[in-house]
């Protein structure tokens, strides 16, 4: 009878230690790994001779350096004949495909600027096409499409 007693003491202690036998609903707890940031990026688009850099503050600097120095020596091919000097930012925003393709999105600059400088959106257009070879940025491992606005100080005497 003792032995009874035991073994059915034992079957009900193991049954409701059990989370086999739990009847409450689970709860539902979202892991920190999957929630995503879709406004930043993992690594940051950038050419060949910024491969190198681990850091990725230093690789995103070398990438805009590089960006700019092609765009300013793509420019200062160009001599631009003004009656009345002056000096402006305009924006470009480009967009950059998980292939590393650019794409100029749109240009934004004063109606003056335009009157101007009636070309300068295409040469601006040609000049960032022409950038090198770009590997495009990635989120979680996986090449992703980027948008970028380029500040451009326009200065002409």
């Amino acid at each position: 009878m003792l032995f009874r007693i035991i073994f059915l003491f034992l079957i009900i202690l193991i049954g409701t230690s059990c989370e086999f036998f739990n009847l409450k609903k689970k709860s539902q707890v979202q892991e920190v790994g999957s929630i995503i940031d879709f406004s930043t990026v993992d690594s940051s688009p950038t050419f060949k001779a910024c491969i190198h850099f681990i850091d990725k503050e230093e690789k995103s600097n070398c990438f805009r350096k590089k960006m700019y120095t092609h765009i300013s020596k793509s420019l200062a091919k160009y001599k631009f004949e003004i009656r009345k000097p002056f000096e402006e930012i305009i924006q470009v925003v480009v967009l950059i495909d998980p292939k590393g393709n650019i794409t100029v999105k749109k240009i934004l600059s004063s109606d003056l600027l335009q009157a101007s400088i009636s070309s300068l959106d295409s040469i601006i257009t040609a000049s960032i096409l022409s950038l090198p070879k770009l590997f495009p940025a990635t989120k979680r491992g996986i090449k992703v499409t980027t948008q970028y606005q380029i500040p451009i100080q326009i200065r002409v005497h």
